[in-house]
């Protein structure tokens, strides 16, 4: 059961619930009153059966097995049976606490599709530099049902491996023993953290069914948290106690014997349960399942010992984040120096540059064309900028901290901004979470406006950004004023014309030729592609649409290498004509139609999140194949999106020589609400159906 685990994650509290109190029974007969009574007491049980789920790990019998009295998607490869964690604060040794998580999961597996479920990886933190937490009392079984008995194979602990993520993080993982069609697997482990940031966050929802998810945490009145919550909120249940506890707190004194401090706190023990809960399922045009998941998650506030103890404050605002972020020497801490070392050779890459701006532009250039980028992630550094600068390559934010180190070395106004890609997530627009951001960028500052760098992408011009970078806000860290500007996808207006002439040649083929000026995210998709792939490939779509009796020829690609201009696509083909046939049958539409529905689901629950707006136009002329006439030819169409959001035109016309044909898709949006969906679902659906149409000729006689 892989758990995706590329960010750093909070923790979760759950609320306890007793049921309702009994009302008080009036005065009746002896047998009606132990009827009422008998009766009372059993839906009392039946009830605590409910709010309670009685399991421990190992406790399997064959009864387990049978899944036929839920109910659940059919069609799932497994189905969650359980899944219950709980964290608490202990005193430790070191003058402070610890946070003990605890977990305990149980999973059947139905279909071969589900064997993925039995492949975990559990998540750990360090601090960097050698504290880490520690994983504890892992047990992990494979049970399966023989002749009516139940076979237990125990996971060996030798085939648990460690994956270090970077200096922070690094997975657990290991694979369930002995997995078939029908096995239950279950595992169970403690985590324990002296990192009390690093609560634990709970996702309720999994890429599989789950009868039922539990979470409980238990937090002392030294520490404040702040909760967040996203996905569906409604819980089976969800409820809050306040309790007292005491803690004991050591001090080590060395030789001497310790210090020990016992402290007796309020406690808010909380718990949360969800009971059959859907599976999460990817759908088209949804940039992360994260964004929807159904979870809890907690972020450090501040602590404070006592009504009088000073309060320290984690969280704070983006004022006091910036502070920390721009002194921290594996962020912003090189920023700031003087870095003689760059003097000699940016002598040769600022040569004739005039203004702030040249000057930009030319250092821009000179580290995205020299710098590799290894494409990882994240917004700490892992080596020294002079160590980056030297070795001509690095992480994504070593390449764009360094290009704002330069910048502020020549004394141009930068600062580092940070943004989440559309991949790892939206960020927070309340509370600074530093966590939920995954990506650095250079903010150059112009008078009133901010210019965006992105020097790890050798495809990208001056002032443009790769399109997973539109995910809402973007933070420029700046000390005197962390300001926040939205990229949103609705903000890129994706412009497309392609252009079709076919004529008749002297053979018994169509020549035509193709020409296609792509947008400015198209263009960046496409250098990638040549980059990865070579330009062949470019064409390899053309061919499949022009089909076994179609050929290309005087293949071209224009301003690949002219970052800040748009990509042009163009070659010639031939398309072979059947002259034995009495009907021809041709699609106008030659390049790029939509041939499928990416929206095919009856309903969705998830937004909309396409890439961009797009605006895109295709104009068609053709000759009249020889010897033939025109039969039957497509509707002129125009349909309206909500009015005046957008549009498809399919307007055509003839005479007696040819075909002129011109079709227009604009959508003025790339986010659409979950209630806007069955409306764009039918405009594809007349968008897919209308380009499928055929011009039919029929052979003279």
């Amino acid at each position: 059961m892989a758990i995706n685990v590329p960010e750093i994650r909070s923790y979760i509290r759950i609320f306890h619930y007793f049921g309702p109190t009994p009302k008080l029974i009036p005065y009746m007969k002896c047998k009606t009153f132990a009827f009422c009574l008998i009766s009372l007491l059993l839906g009392q049980i039946h009830l605590l059966a409910q709010d309670k789920l009685d399991i421990k790990f190992g406790k399997i019998n064959p009864a387990d097995f049978d899944l036929s009295k839920h109910s659940f998607d059919s069609s799932s490869a497994a189905v969650v049976l359980a899944d219950i964690g709980n964290t608490y604060f202990e005193g430790n040794g070191n003058g402070s606490f610890t946070l003990v998580f605890k977990r305990l999961r149980r999973v059947k597996i139905l279909t071969k599709a589900g064997f993925e479920a039995a492949q975990d990886e559990i998540l750990v933190y360090s601090n960097g530099a050698g504290r880490e937490e520690q994983l504890t009392d892992l047990k992990a079984s494979t049970y399966n049902l023989e002749n009516g008995q139940v076979q237990e194979t125990k996971l060996d602990g030798k085939s648990i491996f460690t994956d270090k993520q970077d200096r922070y993080m690094a997975l657990k993982k290991f694979t369930f023993p002995a997995v078939k069609e029908g096995s239950i697997i279950e595992e169970s482990y403690t985590i324990r953290s002296d990192f009390r940031q690093y609560l634990r966050a709970w996702n309720f929802q999994c890429e599989y069914p789950t009868l039922w998810s539990e979470y409980e945490v238990k937090i002392p009145e030294f520490f404040n948290y702040v909760f967040l919550t996203q996905g569906d909120q409604n819980y089976h249940i969800k409820t809050v106690k306040n309790t007292a506890d005491l803690y004991t707190v050591r001090w080590s004194n060395g030789t001497s014997s310790d210090d020990v401090e016992h402290l007796q706190a309020n406690v808010q023990d909380s718990r949360w349960v969800k009971k059959d809960v859907p599976a999460l399922r990817d759908e088209e045009y949804c940039t992360t399942l994260k964004n929807h998941v159904a979870r809890i998650e907690f972020q450090l506030n501040f602590t404070q010992y006592g009504e009088t103890g000073e309060r320290h404050v984690w969280l704070g605002d983006w004022f006091m984040a910036s502070d920390k972020l721009l002194k921290d020497e594996d962020f912003g801490g090189a920023l700031g120096e003087d870095n003689r070392w760059m003097n000699q050779e940016l002598q040769a890459v600022l040569a004739g540059a005039q203004t702030d701006e040249g000057k930009a532009q030319k250092i821009y250039g000179y580290l995205r064309d020299n710098f590799t980028s290894s494409g990882q992630m994240g917004i700490y550094t892992d080596h020294p900028l002079k160590a980056v600068f030297k070795s001509r390559g690095g992480s994504v934010a070593e390449i764009n901290l360094l290009l704002v180190a330069i910048c502020r070395h020549e004394n141009i106004a930068a600062d580092p901004a940070l943004l989440s890609t559309r991949g790892h997530g939206y960020t927070s627009e309340t509370y600074p979470l530093i966590s939920r951001f995954n990506y650095v960028v250079c903010a150059i500052k112009q008078g009133e406006k901010t210019i965006f760098l992105d020097a790890s992408d050798p495809n990208l011009g001056f002032g443009c950004l790769p399109g997973y970078c539109y995910n809402g806000q973007v933070r420029v860290i700046n000390i005197s004023n962390p300001y926040l500007i939205h990229l949103y996808a609705d903000s890129l207006k994706e412009r497309k014309m392609t252009s079709v002439v076919i004529v008749n040649d002297d053979k018994e083929f169509l020549a035509g030729s193709c020409q296609s000026t792509l947008g400015n995210i198209e263009s960046i998709n496409l250098r990638d592609l040549v980059r990865a792939k070579g330009e062949k490939s470019v064409f390899q779509r053309a061919m499949s649409e022009l089909g076994a009796d179609g050929s290309l020829e005087n293949e071209g690609i224009d301003s690949l290498s002219k970052l800040e201009y748009p990509v042009k696509v163009h070659f010639d083909f031939n398309l072979k004509v059947d002259t034995d046939q009495d009907m021809l049958y041709i699609n106008p539409i030659l390049a790029d139609p939509i041939k499928d529905n990416p929206f095919k689901a009856a309903q969705r629950l998830f937004p909309v999140e396409m890439p961009y707006a797009q605006d895109f136009i295709y104009v068609l002329s053709m000759e009249i194949p020889k010897g033939y006439e025109l039969e039957e030819l497509p509707k002129s169409a125009r349909v309206a999106f909500n009015n005046t959001e957008g549009i498809f035109e399919y307007l055509v016309q003839h005479d007696e020589n040819g075909i002129q044909l011109r079709t227009h898709l604009r959508l003025d949006r790339a986010f659409y609400a979950p209630d806007e969906y069955g409306t764009l679902r039918d405009f594809y659906t007349y968008v897919v159906k209308k380009e499928a149409e055929q011009i039919v000729f029929k052979k003279k006689k």
